[in-house]
């Protein structure tokens, strides 16, 4: 075994023999569930990147720039933390600043300083996936927190994304377009994958029973991803012509950032989803490359599994369920060995996504939150919550 391999075994058995420990005493309450102050790696994101008006900056970017993405991770993060003030804080900052300066009842996707120094909103396009994640974490937060304003919320902003985002895709049927402009043309349309987490999709159709399109909406997502994947990597865009996935020709066939996000929702999605093992076996590239002692490269050329670029600790997160619902034990230590303690970030000056991408995967892997096979989050603070 490489040293490589060593050092991630120990420093995998460090943190299991310390989460154990947790587990035992500290921070965990009658039922064995870990209690709010006990996450690090959101303690540091908060400190680090969460201003008092609860918008989170992405200080890597010279603009100090603010996403909807960002805040909707904010929020889930913050409802996996039972962190009813710092949810308040971050959706009352989209609501009066994204909200107002989107269109169609949806938020802008792009706040940040403009020429003049002002903070503004600098594109007022939408992200469908930071929409959905949004709408998603209200309608979780209404469920777990009985706060019928959060749920009325999510409606809205999901009642808006279904009639903004969605459009009937000759040969896929209805499928939420990755923004309200710019994905679509005569005769092709774009999709990125990792905007379909099917745990969202489920959830959305309990929401809306009535409407066909969201029940209909994860077997399509399935089927978008396994035409776009013939090596077992996802690109981070594709083209659908009415017939055929196709290489975007403007995006080409590159697996990087966005993509490393499909493995993460497939990883965390319910074991008893009947689309979870063909997703899987749709993804299987990472850990066939894994398994085999090597990283997953930055950057893969999906259409012939050639990779290039250094792995990040970001994509390591991001891979921890994806490996564990494979049953790669070996992956998954040694990608646990490449995230460095919460406690190095800032010295390390690590950017928000990277952040973002480990606190989903740690959260998941040390059972913080889970997602139901009907797309709820069942919380480490409430384990029974349903319906």
């Amino acid at each position: 075994m490489s040293d490589v391999r060593n050092d991630a075994r120990r420093r995998l058995l460090k943190w299991g023999l310390g989460f154990s420990l947790l587990m035992q005493g500290r921070g965990v309450n009658a039922t064995g569930t870990l209690g709010a102050a006990d996450w690090p790696e959101w303690n540091d994101f908060v400190t680090s990147l969460l201003r008092p008006d609860g918008r989170i900056v992405d200080l890597a970017t010279a603009d100090q720039r603010t996403t909807s993405e960002a805040q909707g991770y904010g929020m889930f993060f913050a409802l996996v933390n039972n962190d009813v003030a710092l949810f308040a804080k971050m959706w009352n900052w989209v609501d009066a600043n994204l909200l107002s300066g989107g269109s169609g009842g949806l938020p802008a996707w792009l706040w940040a300083q403009d020429a003049d120094g002002v903070m503004r909103v600098l594109d007022a396009n939408s992200a469908s996936d930071a929409d959905m994640w949004i709408a998603y974490s209200l309608l979780e937060a209404g469920r777990l927190w009985h706060r019928m304003d959060y749920s009325e919320a999510g409606r809205r902003l999901l009642q808006s994304v279904a009639e903004q985002e969605m459009a009937a895709v000759p040969g896929l049927g209805p499928m939420v377009m990755p923004g309200l402009q710019g994905f679509s043309g005569p005769g092709w349309w774009r999709f990125n994958p990792s905007y379909m987490p099917l745990q969202l999709l489920r959830r959305f159709g309990l929401e809306f029973p009535a409407d066909a399109s969201w029940a209909r909406m994860p077997a399509q997502a399935l089927k978008l991803i396994q035409s776009s994947a013939p090596m077992g990597f996802v690109p981070d865009w594709i083209r659908w012509d009415g017939q055929a996935m196709i290489v975007d020709p403007d995006k080409g066939a590159l697996g990087s950032w966005d993509a490393i996000r499909t493995y993460l929702w497939a990883g965390m999605l319910a074991a008893t989803d009947p689309l979870r093992t063909p997703l899987l076996a749709a993804l299987h590239g990472p850990s066939d490359l894994i398994d085999k002692g090597r990283d997953l490269p930055e950057k893969m050329d999906t259409r012939h599994g050639i990779g290039f670029g250094m792995e990040s600790s970001g994509y390591a997160g991001a891979l921890l369920p994806y490996l564990l619902a494979c049953g790669s034990r070996s992956g998954l230590m040694a990608q646990q060995g490449m995230i460095p303690p919460a406690s190095q970030y800032r010295a390390m000056g690590l950017p928000y996504y990277q952040r973002a991408m480990i606190l989903f995967g740690t959260g998941f892997i040390q059972h913080r939150f889970r997602f139901d096979e009907e797309g709820r989050m069942v919380p480490a603070w409430c384990p029974g919550s349903r319906a």
